[in-house]
């Protein structure tokens, strides 16, 4: 990988981004892409469009890569009378990860720092330790003497989240919060970057959506704005190569062996054709999945936005979704930003998108 494109994408799993509080990672993202871009905007819900146009002046095909930026976080609900703080999920948690973590709580004075715990195992009854606990059962503590001194530092609606951190693993693996779906941000973003200086046909438009935990939201309004003839999201999926995965019903996928390149009815045949001829010709590994039904990415919004955009998913493998140990290949993001780099240089007015 490109040094300048890892510290990009060091620095953006170490920027908080939860859920509509996505300002912090936005900015990094717009300083970074701007001398690889022709023109790069922000519109009023956050999202940030990266664009690269060709040449010629005629109202060209326009290609629209999504990636979101905003990650699961925690939203502070209550602050007690002795200054411990209660949270509510933004997005999808699994609370047995969550125990016993060290947290950040991102307020308009700065970070602090917070652990989230509940009762030593010795004080608890045994119905207490076998019940995966509520979010109402556990806190947050931030070292606050009372109400008054946490309220001093803490406001209700502030985001938290894992303590963020990039850390290297051997034979190109790399852990981190949040690599769902900063990884797909950066493959969207590096793939304008690629594009830099090369002759194109058609429009790219590489965008980090917004609020895609809570719901598509980013997706929606972005594939609104730039009304794309085609849209490719790019998000994690499961990774199958550790113990206890079921193959038979989620695929063999592994960590290391390309992008996933998805069918399906959220899918267009032609793009994913497309996709699949372009990594043939330029001897790029990918891995396919079907997936039979709407998937949970920006490709739904994509695809089902204005008269219909004909769409395609890319998939970054990931262990440990959802969790702060998130796992990566390096070698899988750079793969998928050469393949869709050599995708958006392979399309011209003329090719041919209807099933």
């Amino acid at each position: 990988m490109e040094h300048t494109s890892h510290e990009f994408l060091r620095q953006l799993l170490e920027t908080p981004s939860p859920s509509g509080f996505e300002q912090p990672i936005q900015q990094v993202v717009r300083d970074w892409v701007r001398p690889y871009a022709d023109e790069v905007t922000t519109d009023r819900h956050g999202n940030v469009f990266a664009a690269r146009f060709p040449e010629q002046n005629a109202a060209p095909v326009k290609v629209m890569l999504a990636g979101h930026c905003d990650q699961i976080a925690l939203m502070v609900q209550h602050i007690d009378s002795e200054g411990y703080l209660y949270v509510q999920p933004i997005g999808g948690w699994d609370m047995q990860i969550l125990l016993g973590q060290y947290l950040t709580v991102w307020t308009r004075n700065g970070p602090v720092t917070g652990v989230v715990a509940r009762r030593a195992i010795h004080l608890m009854t045994n119905e207490e330790r076998t019940r995966v606990p509520q979010f109402t059962d556990v806190w947050v503590d931030i070292g606050a003497k009372n109400r008054e001194e946490a309220e001093q530092l803490v406001r209700h609606g502030d985001p938290l989240t894992f303590a963020l951190g990039y850390r290297p693993l051997r034979n190109g693996l790399a852990a981190s919060p949040a690599m769902d779906d900063k990884v797909g941000l950066w493959v969207c973003m590096e793939t304008v970057r690629l594009l830099k200086g090369q002759p194109l046909q058609a429009a790219v438009y590489g965008v980090s959506t917004v609020a895609e935990e809570i719901g598509l939201r980013g997706a929606y309004t972005a594939t609104y704005s730039v009304n794309p003839t085609v849209g490719i999201a790019v998000d994690v999926t499961h990774a199958t190569d550790t113990p206890g995965n079921d193959k038979k019903s989620q695929g063999e996928i592994k960590c290391g062996a390309g992008p996933v390149l998805f069918r399906g009815p959220n899918i267009s045949p032609r793009v994913f054709d497309l996709l699949e001829e372009t990594a043939r010709k330029h001897e790029i590994p990918v891995q396919v999945r079907g997936v039979p039904r709407a998937t949970g990415t920006d490709a739904n919004a994509m695809q089902i936005t204005r008269e219909g955009v004909a769409c395609g998913l890319i998939g970054i493998p990931n262990r440990y979704m959802h969790s702060p140990v998130e796992v990566i290949h390096l070698d899988d993001l750079a793969n998928a930003a050469k393949l869709l780099a050599e995708f958006c240089a392979a399309v011209t007015p003329d090719t041919n998108w209807i099933p």
